[in-house]
This record gives structure tokens, sequence and C-alpha cells, in this order.
């Protein structure tokens, strides 16, 4: 795994906000950079997620099939489903 620090993930995280971005640089997946994330106890970036939800939910309303909204969003189905349900 590579070897990044406490501070330097969490400047990092202000700078390129997902884990994706972030493991991109490294050459790392994003998995590996939320497991680090979890070591260090550092959150995951609330806003990012919460635009990203709203906008989940103005597709949902907009009538888009939930296969569609998980492929545009680059998510599972199940997880739309999730995010649907919990922000109605």
């Amino acid at each position: 795994m590579a070897k990044i620090s406490k501070d330097q993930l969490v400047k990092l995280q202000k700078k390129y906000i997902t884990d994706h971005a972030i493991g991109k640089l490294f050459g790392i997946s994003r998995q590996a950079v939320h497991q680090l994330r979890n070591k260090y106890g550092i959150p995951p970036v609330e806003e990012k997620n919460a635009t990203r939800d709203n906008d989940i939910l103005k597709a949902f309303e907009n009538n888009l099939p939930v296969e569609k909204i998980a492929r545009k969003f680059k998510i599972s189905v199940s997880q739309a489903y999730r995010i649907i349900r919990d922000n109605k």
C-alpha cells in the first residue's frame, strides 16, 4: 500500500475530494484510499456525497430509470436504490 501520512491524506482529500482521484494520483485503488481513511479515522467528504445524492434524487423524480441513474453516477443499482430510499 502507498505510504501516505494522515496529514498528507487530509490535505489531498481537501484538494481532490474523492478517494478515486487520490488513488489515481498514487496508482492505488479508491478502496485502498478508503482503507487508509478508515485507518487514520478520517471521515469522507460529506458535501460531495450530499451533492451526488441530491442529483440522484432529482434524476429519479424526473422518471429516469434506476439502472440508468446507476450507470450515470457509476454506482451499483442497489446503491442507487439505497440513496433514493434514504433521501426521500
